[in-house]
Parts: structure tokens; C-alpha cells; sequence
């Protein structure tokens, strides 16, 4: 005899129910997490506002506070080096050992001693808190950084109406460059905002990225969807008043990734090996479009088709490299202006630039052909690790969630790898991602009826009970270029 779905003999079908932690951390290190992600990723927020030895004060109280908490993570479940990621601990010795041939040895202490805090920032991240919490704890952080951008954008055009330079409230004997302004006071005129980190391009990486993660919390159903699909709407709107090309060109790659890991993950594995030449091919073509609409495209921006200047500067720091090409002139990470060969090395229209707008160029630059190896490997070992879970997620169970998060690495990694104009928190976000230990599913469960399911059968594991400190696990996964941020040193 036939059943029919809807036959009462049948047990009802399961819900998807939002994701629930069975043992959530401590209020106070989700918002220590909080403040971490939203100075790495806004920190240029603060050194306006407050002056750099305030934010010097800051990021040391920050790095002392994640620095205790991960001695007391390891003291209570100690975690082996094997499960963090060895390029990335590859990368962060080289970067150490380059003040021994560093044409600017005190710039590369200055340099090393930031990247390791990020570094150690990025581990706290990582470790610190289950999946669902560093979801709540970037959409928590990116709210207030894209709120704060719209507002501050508003009280300028609406108030002040008029240009705002940097006060730098708690650093009065000194004053920032006459040419850099916090706002121009576009919102009405339609020029491009700035927000509160005083660029375009970084407040539009910001703005992709919040796509990203308010669109997974939808899914998942972390928040309600009402906050979900407003925030959603705010992110939309400053997208569109950044008017970035960098990172409407990342929002193409991105739709363009999350389509084709739609497409795999629905065809058996067997099979997978036919859909990647097209996946190329694709990616050959949209690239080709671009180029050639970039006449068309660029002018409505207000960009120039040479990238805004990207490839004179390109050019001249690569004949840079090419003096140390081995081992490099030593990491420094955003320029010295106040050393050789950087100071005044690339001035456009009276701005001084302090990076190369281009990651790859600039680990060549500091790190010669031996630092662009080891960073390869780093990405390569990140982007296939993401890419693998974003394609073959973890085997249903009754109470699944939607999978949003396996697609979560893909979006991202597209998202950071695309954009020449890297954010501060590109860093503390890279040692997120590849400083996690290695973990094969989010310690997560689902709500249920009656309960809630362990860790271990959210994982697929019906037999296995794993306790709440072990919820180290995989952080977030797309964080890919370890260097470089704004124009501003960071």
C-alpha cells in the first residue's frame, strides 16, 4: 500500500530549526570579541577620532585581554601546535626572521610586533568561540561599523555641511595631513561616503562583507529575520553610495563563486570533474567582460581605466622588489613614511600611499620571492580547505541547518581575494581562518523538540558526546591576505 506525505502514519517531517549553542562563552569574551573585530576591522575609526597613541593604548589593552584569555582557553583544554595551520606559522616566523636582513630594522620590529598581534587577535577569535558565535560576534561588529558610517554620513551632510578632517581628540599637539578628511559630506550629493573609517574603498569592503554574514544569519536563522532583512537593506544602500569599483567588481566574483558552489554541490562527486572547466571558463569570461566594459563602467564611479593610478604604482614598486628579489627589503607591513625607500616613494595628486594596492606585489617588495612562496602556500592551503567544505558540507542529520555555512568560505575568500584594497582587519581575519585548529564541524547544535542535539550529532556522529571546551573549532573561513590596509598607516 502507498503513503502518501501527508499520511498520518508518517512521522511529521523535520523542521529546520535555528542554530542554538549548547554551551555559549562567557558574555564578557563575546564582547571582548566584539570590540576585537570591530577595531581590526574599523580601526581606522579610532585613529581619527582619538589620535594614534590613544589607539596604540587601545590595541595593547585588546591584545593583553585576548592574550589572557587564550592562557586560559590552553589551561583548561590545551591544544596541540599540529592543529594550527603551518603556513600560516611559516609566514609569521619569516616575517620575524627578516629583521636580521632588513634595510629598516627598526620599521620591521614596528611591523612584526603588529602583525603578531593581529596574528594573536585572530587566534583569540578562532578558539575563543563556537561557530555561532563569531557568525554573531562579525554581524554584531559590522552593524555597528556600517550604522555608525550612515549616521556620522548624515550628521555631516545634515549638520556640519561641510568638510570634517580628523580631530584626533586625544592627541592635540599633533594634527593629521591637511589632505586627508574624515568626510567630504557627500550623502546628498552624490558623491562617494566614507563612513566612519574615512575611505571608500574599506567601507565598501565592509559593506560586501556584511552581505555576506547578514545573509548567512538569515538563513540560519541566528537572529530574527526582520533585523536580518533591514540590515540587509542598509548594507545594500551603502554599496551603492561607496560607489567603489573594487568592490563592485569583488560583488560580481563573489555571485559569481556562490553560483557555481550551487552548482556543484548538486552534482554527485563523480561527476564534479566535468563542472570545473566551465567554472574556468566562466570566470575567463566575466573577467573579459569586465575589461571590456571597464570603459563604460569606471567613468560612472568617477575611476580612471588605469585603476586610479594602481598600475604606475605597480610598476615602480616592483622595480623596487627586483633590488632585493630573494629575501626582500624586510617586512614592515604598511609603509614607513619615515624611512627610505618609502618616504614620499608614491605621492598622487598630494596624497602620500603607504602600500602597493596589491597584496602580492607588496609580500614580493618585503618578503622577496621566498615570502610570495610561503604566502601562496598559506592561500592556496586556505582556499582549498574553504573551498572544500563549501562544496561537501557535513552529512544531513534530521535537524540540519540550510548549509549556509559551507557556503560561507567561498563567498568570502572571493570576497577579501578580490579587492587590491586590503582593510586592516584583513589580518586579525587571516589568523581567524587559518590559526583555528583544524576541526571538522562547528561545535553547534540545533533546536529541537523535547531537547537539543549534541555537538557530536550535529556533526553526523550519533555516538559521540563531545564537551563544550572542545568547541575550538574551524573560525571563519574565506580571511585570505594577510597584509595590507587603507592608505593610512594602520
Amino acid at each position: 500500500m502507498m503513503l502518501s506525505a501527508s499520511d498520518p502514519a508518517l512521522p511529521a517531517p523535520a523542521r529546520v530549526q535555528p542554530v542554538v549553542d549548547a554551551a555559549p562563552s562567557p558574555p564578557g569574551r563575546i564582547r571582548l570579541a566584539v570590540l576585537v573585530i570591530f577595531t581590526s576591522l574599523g580601526g581606522d575609526a579610532w585613529q581619527s577620532l582619538l589620535g594614534w597613541p590613544a589607539f596604540i593604548v587601545l590595541v595593547a589593552a585588546l591584545s593583553a585581554a585576548c592574550v589572557v584569555s587564550l592562557v586560559r582557553s590552553h589551561a583548561a583544554n590545551p591544544l596541540p601546535l599540529s592543529r594550527y595551520s603551518k603556513p600560516l606559522i611559516a609566514f609569521l616566523v619569516l616575517c620575524t626572521l627578516s629583521i636580521i636582513w632588513s634595510q629598516y630594522p627598526s620599521a620591521t620590529v614596528l611591523g612584526v610586533v603588529s602583525q603578531w598581534l593581529t596574528a594573536i587577535a585572530g587566534v583569540f577569535v578562532a578558539i575563543s568561540l563556537s561557530w555561532v558565535e563569531i557568525l554573531r560576534a562579525l554581524g554584531t561588529a559590522l552593524r555597528w561599523l556600517l550604522g555608525l558610517s550612515l549616521l556620522f554620513e548624515f550628521f555631516v551632510a545634515a549638520i556640519v555641511r561641510h568638510q570634517v578632517g580628523a580631530p584626533w581628540l586625544l592627541d592635540p599637539w599633533n594634527r593629521p595631513p591637511g589632505d586627508y578628511q574624515w568626510s567630504e559630506g557627500n550623502l546628498f550629493n552624490g558623491g562617494a561616503i566614507q563612513g566612519i573609517v574615512g575611505n571608500r574603498n574599506l567601507l565598501a569592503f565592509l559593506v560586501l562583507l556584511a552581505l555576506i554574514v547578514f545573509t548567512i544569519e538569515l538563513i540560519e536563522k541566528t537572529r530574527p529575520m526582520v533585523t536580518s532583512v533591514i540590515w540587509i537593506g542598509v548594507a545594500l544602500l551603502e554599496h551603492a553610495l561607496t560607489r567603489s569599483a573594487t568592490v563592485l567588481l569583488a560583488t560580481a566574483g563573489v555571485a559569481f563563486v556562490m553560483v557555481v558552489v550551487l552548482v556543484v554541490r548538486r552534482v554527485p562527486v563523480a561527476k564534479r570533474l566535468i563542472i570545473y572547466p566551465f567554472g574556468f571558463l566562466g570566470l575567463i569570461g566575466l573577467i573579459a567582460v569586465t575589461l571590456n566594459l571597464s570603459d563604460q563602467l569606471f567613468p560612472l564611479l568617477h575611476r580612471g581605466d588605469n585603476l586610479t593610478g594602481r598600475v604606475a604604482i605597480w610598476n615602480t614598486v616592483l622595480n623596487l622588489a627586483w633590488q632585493h628579489p630573494v629575501l626582500g627589503w624586510g617586512w614592515v607591513s604598511y609603509w614607513a613614511p619615515w624611512v627610505e625607500p618609502f618616504k614620499n616613494l608614491i605621492v598622487i595628486n598630494g596624497t602620500v600611499y603607504l602600500q602597493a594596492h596589491n597584496a602580492w606585489i607588496d609580500v614580493f617588495l618585503q618578503l622577496g620571492l621566498v615570502g610570495l612562496f610561503v604566502f601562496s602556500c598559506l592561500i592556496a592551503a586556505t582556499g582549498v580547505r574553504a573551498w572544500w567544505m563549501a562544496v561537501d558540507p557535513p552529512p544531513a542529520t534530521p535537524h540540519a541547518a540550510s548549509g549556509a555555512w559551507s557556503l560561507r568560505p567561498s563567498w568570502a575568500h572571493k570576497c577579501v581575494g578580490g579587492a587590491p584594497d586590503a582593510v586592516p582587519g584583513h589580518r586579525t581575519l587571516a589568523a581567524a581562518r587559518a590559526g583555528g585548529p583544524r576541526h571538522p564541524e562547528p561545535h553547534r547544535v540545533e533546536a529541537h523538540r523535547g531537547g537539543q542535539l549534541s555537538a557530536a550529532r550535529a556533526a553526523g556522529d550519533q555516538s559521540e558526546t563531545r564537551p563544550a571546551s572542545a568547541r575550538a573549532t574551524a573560525p571563519i573561513h574565506a580571511m585570505i591576505r594577510v597584509t595590507h590596509g587603507s592608505a593610512k598607516v594602520s
